[in-house]
């Protein structure tokens, strides 16, 4: 909204100019979004603990984690507010783009607050049944994706699945697509749920894929660079950069609460919303396939459990000491903060190595 007073004051005054750069705009986005987190941080978690709105820690989990029952959760709410205000002050709300992507994760966001309700009103970790989760994200993912085929319209990358690392090999999955498209917003915000096991883990992971995928939206929204680089152009895709921005300053306002040893944990009302949030910006840049480089950290988390899972199963026997994987290494003898900062350094490797996709094909 901000963007829009700003440009219809430009005439008047020559600086409201430079609010016509995305770049400029997901600068502020940023630390707007890190100054309200970290203002209403505070006030969200002492609302929590009156409300006595505590996480409920599994009983299989490390016995170290005992510990933190008690613990405020549902923290994602600041996430998702400081996203929003953040958001609705910079970018453009005329863009459907934006729209989509809000729609997208405060949707998967309302999936995860009603599961942490019913946690917290039950007064353990037993929320939604797993079926009636993966139906409402189903649900979700699908009509997300047709929007992502509606807003397009006749683009000729509407339906097509880009390949990373080479310039024409592609996929014209039709309408296809769709179902493709909502299977990559369900199994990134299940990845990014099954990494939030540890302080600071699943968001510090999740504001590098954010800043990476504001990157590519960039990109893909700025013709001339993405006709150099040979990825596909869409047009409006800047404007989700700045929403993609405004994710790192929540994210960061939100480690500032959550890093060892945590006052609030986000729930999922925040992971999920997350992953969801990271997926739409990938879907919208016709990056799917990159996600899977970019959030490699949480494929190898939710690989963890597929195969710990199917291992039990077909052999009775477990591949890792517990899954997911971050639970391994902590029973392995790493510190919880070893084990955060090290999985920060592979997503950060992850991350650096989407981007490299931009230039090697």
């Amino acid at each position: 909204m901000l963007y829009l007073l700003a440009w219809q004051l430009r005439d008047l005054w020559s600086p409201f100019n430079v609010f016509r750069y995305i770049t400029f705009r997901s600068a502020l986005a940023v630390v707007t979004a890190l100054l309200v987190g970290l203002w209403l941080g505070p006030r969200l978690i002492d609302r929590l603990r009156r409300l006595a709105i505590r996480q409920a820690v599994r009983e299989e989990g490390p016995a170290s984690h005992r510990a933190k029952s008690g613990t405020p959760t549902m923290g994602g709410l600041l996430i998702l507010f400081s996203v929003t205000v953040a958001a609705l002050l910079f970018a453009d709300p005329t863009e459907p783009w934006v729209w989509v992507a809000f729609g997208t994760t405060l949707a998967f966001g309302g999936i995860g607050f009603l599961d942490d309700w019913l946690k917290v009103k039950r007064g353990k970790n037993l929320g939604l049944r797993a079926w009636e989760k993966m139906a409402l994200q189903l649900a979700a993912g699908l009509t997300a994706a047709g929007m992502v085929r509606l807003v397009a319209g006749h683009a000729t990358h509407g339906g097509m699945l880009y390949v990373p690392f080479f310039k024409n090999v592609q996929l014209d999955l039709g309408w296809w697509y769709i179902p493709f498209a909502a299977m990559v917003l369900v199994a990134c915000s299940n990845a990014v749920n099954l990494t939030d096991g540890l302080d600071g883990l699943a968001i510090g992971s999740s504001l590098l894929a954010s800043g990476t995928f504001a990157v590519f939206c960039y990109v893909a929204g700025h013709a001339r660079i993405a006709q150099y680089l040979q990825v596909p152009a869409v047009a409006g895709a800047g404007e989700v950069a700045v929403f993609c921005a405004a994710l790192v300053g929540a994210g960061l306002a939100f480690l500032w609460f959550n890093c060892h040893p945590a006052q609030v944990f986000m729930g999922d009302v925040g992971s999920l919303s997350l992953g969801a949030a990271i997926g739409i910006a990938a879907v919208i840049a016709k990056q799917e396939l990159a996600l899977a480089i970019v959030g490699g950290l949480f494929v190898a988390e939710a690989a963890s459990v597929i195969l710990q899972v199917a291992s039990f199963q077909l052999r009775g026997k477990r591949v890792f000491r517990m899954s997911p994987l971050h639970h391994h290494f902590e029973l392995s003898g790493w510190a919880e903060t070893q084990v955060v900062v090290r999985f920060w350094i592979v997503a950060a490797m992850c991350a650096l190595a989407g981007l490299a996709t931009l230039k090697l094909r």
